[in-house]
């Protein structure tokens, strides 16, 4: 092999110029990797994980599990309680409240903006006395592991453009998704999954329609061996992994080693990186024909841990089935799990449909940062909750018993756990109208960069030059919220 790539000679200047030591080392890498599973092809050796970037800091965690609640949660029905709004229900939402806020074509032309109070109770749960709604029993049950945040704020009003937003730091597609950043910028401790998995999850209320496009998990302008897997419901979680019935594994390693070769001969004519990416990419698929089986059977897990998700845990592709699984994947070294769960884009019958939802979510993430901290994972895992904005406080339409909300960017909650992130903190106020925020504002870009901090990187130094330019996850915004993190 060696003597075939040495005799290759560059067939232009372009070329030459596009030879890089980046590219030599990550190729060495690969055919080492690729004699090895030569010499024994029934049992192939993984290279060693990999990172791009060292980390900037000492890191506080390792890896993300993301529980993203696609759609918008309405935050006044959940963790922002505002008490006046029961004397302020029917009435105008105030001008000096509303200023002038860009509004959605949903609700651009109502003649009138009538303020509606939550139909649920709240009550005080944990030291720290955060509000939760009776919707969330399990989730406030554990208020003091959580970092609540009810100051999140984001320009976007829309879904497609705050979803982008949230997931890869700008409005405009294109750019690399959070999860593909950090295995860019910390590779993977798994040998044989992936570094970023995907997984979607159909909330009960009526309102699970709305799309989720695959460059949500997307690499961007990064190498596409970083971009996210999805993982389906169902006995093939992963498409085309499987082999054709009757053909044997050490078959499938010899095709595999001929085809790499003829791909190292193709990347050393044209250095080309998204050919190392190829490479990289088979590798990774052949090593999980065995390791997602075993992921995905939870035959071994006990009575008592599948009792803790809740009655659907056995479901395949319920959110409580997805938060186990994410579990035994950041078990296993995943970097980066996202969860999407649909269903929260309450413009009509909230009071309908949000009970649904949260009866879906409640069990199964409270039981999932439960089991992290009772095997030890929680306090280098981090957990995100949240959606890509919050909901108006006036109702959509007028004012009638099963009410809607429209899209709110100004404010909205999210809350984290564990891997940093401190404990029992709650952070940000807003109006008695919960409509604007009066303190400790965060910022989709502040989040970021937080998050990364709390990973060990610097978000203003975890770079990726794209046409020239340097590109990183937070633009040339963000800032660090010394607040949310715990004291080292």
């Amino acid at each position: 092999m060696e003597s075939e790539l040495s005799s290759l000679a560059f067939d232009s200047r372009r070329a030459f110029l596009k030879h890089s030591a980046i590219g030599t080392v990550a190729l060495a890498q690969l055919l080492g990797t690729q004699r090895r599973a030569s010499a024994a092809p029934q049992d192939p050796v993984a290279s060693p994980a990999v990172s791009n970037h060292q980390a900037h800091s000492a890191p506080m965690a390792k890896r993300v599990i993301y529980l993203f609640q696609s759609g918008g949660p309405s935050q006044l029905e959940l963790m922002d309680y505002k008490p006046k709004l029961k004397e302020y229900h029917g009435s105008e939402l105030p001008e000096s409240i509303r200023n002038g806020q860009r509004l959605t074509g949903m609700t651009s032309g109502q003649k009138s903006f009538p303020v509606v109070a939550p139909k649920f109770q709240f009550q005080q749960v944990g030291s720290n006395g955060a509000w939760f709604s009776e919707l969330l029993p399990h989730t406030g049950a554990m208020a003091d592991d959580l970092c609540i945040v009810r100051s999140m704020n984001t320009e976007a009003i829309n879904h497609d453009p705050a979803i982008t937003f949230m997931q890869t730091g700008s409005q405009q597609p294109g750019r690399p998704s959070l999860g593909s950043w950090l295995s860019y910028g910390l590779g993977s401790e798994a040998e044989d999954l992936p570094a970023f998995v995907v997984m979607i999850s159909h909330g009960t209320g009526k309102d699970a329609n709305q799309g989720l496009l695959d460059r949500l998990w997307g690499s961007g302008f990064l190498p596409s061996s970083h971009q996210g897997v999805k993982f389906r419901s169902g006995s093939e979680p992963v498409l085309y992994l499987s082999d054709p019935p009757g053909m044997p594994r050490s078959l499938r390693r010899g095709m595999l080693d001929q085809i790499s070769k003829l791909n190292a001969l193709e990347f050393h004519r044209e250095q080309d990186p998204e050919i190392l990416s190829r490479i990289e990419q088979y590798e990774m698929a052949f090593k999980m024909q065995m390791s997602v089986p075993d992921l995905t059977d939870v035959s071994d897990e006990s009575e008592s841990t599948l009792k803790m998700y809740g009655p659907d845990v056995l479901k395949p592709g319920t959110y409580a089935a997805n938060c186990l699984l994410a579990r035994r994947m950041v078990e296993r070294g995943v970097r980066f799990v996202q969860l999407y769960h649909r269903g929260w884009d309450n413009h009509g019958s909230l009071p309908s449909n949000i009970p649904k939802q949260c009866q879906d979510i409640d069990q199964p993430q409270a039981a999932l940062v439960q089991d992290l901290k009772q095997r030890g994972l929680l306090d280098d895992t981090i957990v995100i909750w949240g959606g890509e904005f919050g909901r108006t406080v006036y109702s959509q339409g007028s004012l009638q018993d099963d009410y809607g909300r429209d899209h709110h960017g100004r404010c909205f909650s999210m809350w984290m756990a564990g891997g940093g992130f401190r404990p029992g903190a709650l952070i940000g106020q807003t109006d008695d109208y919960g409509y604007n925020i009066t303190e400790q504002p965060v910022h989709i870009h502040d989040l970021h960069a937080t998050l990364l901090h709390c990973l060990g990187l610097d978000h203003e130094k975890l770079t990726y030059r794209y046409q020239g330019r340097d590109f990183r996850l937070t633009d040339v915004h963000g800032k660090l919220v010394a607040e949310l993190v715990r004291a080292s």
